[in-house]
């Protein structure tokens, strides 16, 4: 088997059309964001149903220069294109070969560029060690700040490259990247460069996130006041230079007992909304912090981790869901999993009050080093106890409202990005029914073939 990860975008030689045959599932995601019990449901256009991936009625993709035309039967899909003037000659055509295809996934929220790593504490919280322990101990974040503020351009880069590579190989097409390893304006700016060039080489789209209130940096912290000072700092001098920067499209905050209060945050997010930038949360995962209810208050795009909301945050996003900015849990049972907790994100209440639900990696060196978003998957489904369907749509159309993207991506329907997966597995229920196992067999970015593992 061999494996090719071809450059983002389409060439000047690639054929306009693209159609997609072959599949025994088209799972399409249209329709929209899910929530509550539609969370389940993902738009399933199932050959079986029809007499089999090569009968008239099977289900096929039509693409034209990057975006989705229809999905539908092979001969209406073909009627449809002959009667709207497209040229069938001009459509290259890829065989599925019995496969299931699915939306590009979407990564919401990581932290894909820093340097070193932290191998050192997964010992420690083996003897006991908490995660606020270890950061007050100089480790944690601090230990990755020091080392990615002494890391050039290029090598955050190489870094990020290789990375992204692997999350092509596990079928994502969008990955959210935070800055938040530098916590001062030079560095912080230099991760968001990064970030945002890695999107433009491609094939990956990159989303940059400014999380400059990650912790407190280890220079303030001697000072009583450290945390006050440091957020006057965040408002007065990182972000108005963020913003002039132009890189960053969101703002997010560590709202978490011990590093920023609701209040701290709240001050950063609207300083933050002030200029453009849409709020984002690390929300309630150590402890009740008021996250989740700071995040429905300020209509969040997405209050992330979510491990320990109380109930007032439950009722708060839940409210929220029924008004009109509704806030996406993002979920990171991963990290979880990772940490060797014995709780984990309420994502059955969630969704049972109708919150959408998404999931992400939350890829970092310290607490969840994966980038294998399917793996995130299966401990959705094992530890939050989602279904493989609600998982689907955590992970696809679901991340793209996460990230504001829901027009664009997450889903293929008609006028939206061609991105798309072609799984070694027939149905997408068994993508996270087979842990950490390389199921991707293609992966096409604005319909164009990025990754041929033929």
């Amino acid at each position: 088997m061999t494996l090719r990860v071809l450059p983002g975008g389409r060439g000047e030689s690639d054929p306009p059309g693209l159609l997609v045959v072959g599949a025994a599932e088209i799972v399409t995601m249209a329709g929209g964001p899910r929530a509550g019990s539609a969370q389940a449901e993902v738009d399933r256009h199932d050959a079986a149903a029809v007499g089999g991936p090569m009968s008239d009625r099977a289900p096929v993709l039509a693409a034209w220069e990057g975006r989705v035309l229809t999905v539908d039967g092979r001969s209406d899909v073909e009627r449809i294109l002959e009667g709207e003037g497209y040229p069938l000659e001009r459509f290259a055509r890829l065989d599925a070969r019995g496969g299931a295809v699915t939306p590009g996934l979407i990564d919401p929220h990581t932290h894909l560029l820093f340097a070193g790593t932290r191998e050192r504490e997964l010992e420690l919280r083996q003897q006991g060690a908490g995660y606020l322990e270890i950061l007050a101990d100089g480790g944690g974040i601090l230990s990755t700040v020091a080392a990615t503020r002494e890391a050039s351009a290029e090598t955050l880069a190489a870094h990020g490259r290789r990375w992204l590579d692997e999350m092509l190989g596990h079928g994502v097409t969008t990955v959210e990247a935070k800055s938040g390893y530098g916590l001062d304006l030079a560095t912080e700016l230099r991760l968001l460069e990064v970030a945002h060039r890695l999107g433009v080489e491609g094939p990956i789209e990159v989303v940059p996130t400014w999380l400059g209130a990650h912790a407190v940096p280890a220079e303030l912290r001697g000072r009583p006041d450290a945390t006050e000072v440091y957020v006057r700092q965040l408002i007065d001098e990182q972000l108005p230079g963020v913003a002039a920067h132009g890189r960053a499209v969101a703002a997010d905050v560590f709202c978490e007992e011990g590093v920023f209060s609701a209040d701290q945050s709240r001050r950063i997010l609207q300083a933050a909304m002030g200029y453009g930038l849409r709020p984002r949360l690390h929300a309630d995962e150590l402890a009740p912090s008021g996250g989740a209810e700071l995040a429905a208050e300020i209509g969040a795009s997405s209050a992330d981790h979510l491990a320990t909301p109380s109930q007032a945050g439950i009722d708060a996003l839940a409210a929220a869901a029924g008004g009109n900015h509704p806030v996406v849990a993002t979920l990171l049972p991963a990290t979880t999993w990772f940490l060797m907790k014995d709780h984990h994100a309420p994502a059955r209440t969630f969704i049972e009050r109708g919150i959408p639900v998404a999931i992400g990696t939350d890829f970092n060196p310290g607490t969840s080093p994966t980038p294998s978003l399917p793996l995130a998957m299966t401990a959705g489904c094992l530890n939050l106890r989602m279904t493989p369907d609600e998982v689907l749509s955590a992970v696809t159309i679901n991340a793209a409202q996460a990230l504001g993207l829901a027009d664009e991506i997450g889903s293929l329907e008609a006028g939206k990005q061609a991105d798309l997966v072609v799984w070694n597995v027939p149905t997408s229920r068994q993508i996270p029914y087979w842990p950490a196992a390389d199921l991707v067999r293609l992966v096409v970015k604005r319909g164009r073939v990025v990754l041929d593992r033929d």
